[in-house]
């Protein structure tokens, strides 16, 4: 997020934005599989005559729990396969076990590669989500630094870019997610579960699957968790 200067007009407009009550979240989950729960949960209802473009497959939930007017969008199905338009994510370092969410502080693209001076720093993309400290406490979250790519599969280019950069996990859409909330100057958390260790013994598709049920359980927790702890609360409180 760009920061403002301190003593300008516009600067205090954010500061009592910041003061507010959150009164909206938009919650955007990959695959149905693991958006469901948290729409039964939250007690949910699907938009069935949504603003999208006509033609996308994207799908809207909305409801009210609380004090807060909940929207959940999930990308939809591929139109010719039939299978989800996203994964989850993959864990690279064997030193973590599996089934746990991790609060992501830093995203960035593995992926896009550009070799030339300062295109380079674009493709990387780096973007800085929401500080929230007291959320990160208060549920006891891992925190940790996310890396996006378009393959389920990590290849040695993918490999460097990941370690360079220090992220501990992968997935498939949480950087492009940052640049959109960036670019709209919306404040972003990332919450994520881990389904596969990259570097692990097991074939990443194997253990994907294996692990699916368990971490769409935990998933599920942590979206619930988060969103009791944030009615009520302000940004500045988060």
């Amino acid at each position: 997020m760009v920061p403002h200067g301190e003593g300008s007009e516009e600067a205090m407009v954010v500061q009592d934005e910041n003061r507010k009550p959150i009164s909206s979240i938009l919650i955007v989950i990959a695959m149905q599989t693991e958006a469901m729960p948290v729409v039964n949960k939250l007690q949910l209802k699907e938009d069935l005559d949504p603003v999208f473009p006509k033609g996308v497959p994207w799908v809207r939930y909305h409801g009210i729990y609380k004090d807060l007017h909940i929207n959940l969008v999930r990308p939809g199905k591929d139109l010719t396969l039939g299978v989800d338009n996203a994964l989850l994510v993959a864990l690279r370092s064997k030193e973590h076990a599996l089934v746990m969410c991790f609060l992501y502080l830093m995203l960035h693209f593995h992926d896009r590669r550009i070799p030339i001076p300062v295109f380079d720093l674009y493709g990387v993309g780096l973007r800085q989500s929401f500080s929230t400290p007291n959320l990160l406490k208060e549920l006891n979250l891992k925190a940790g630094k996310l890396s996006t790519g378009d393959s389920l599969d990590m290849s040695p280019q993918d490999e460097a870019s990941i370690v360079a950069n220090d992220a501990t996990v992968k997935d498939m859409e949480g950087a492009a997610v940052a640049y959109v909330a960036d670019l709209f100057k919306v404040p972003a958390i990332f919450i994520k579960a881990v389904t596969d260790i990259v570097d692990g013994d097991k074939p990443t598709a194997e253990e994907f699957l294996q692990n699916l049920a368990a971490v769409t359980a935990a998933l599920d927790l942590a979206v619930a968790q988060v969103v009791d702890f944030i009615s009520g609360k302000c940004l500045s409180e988060l």
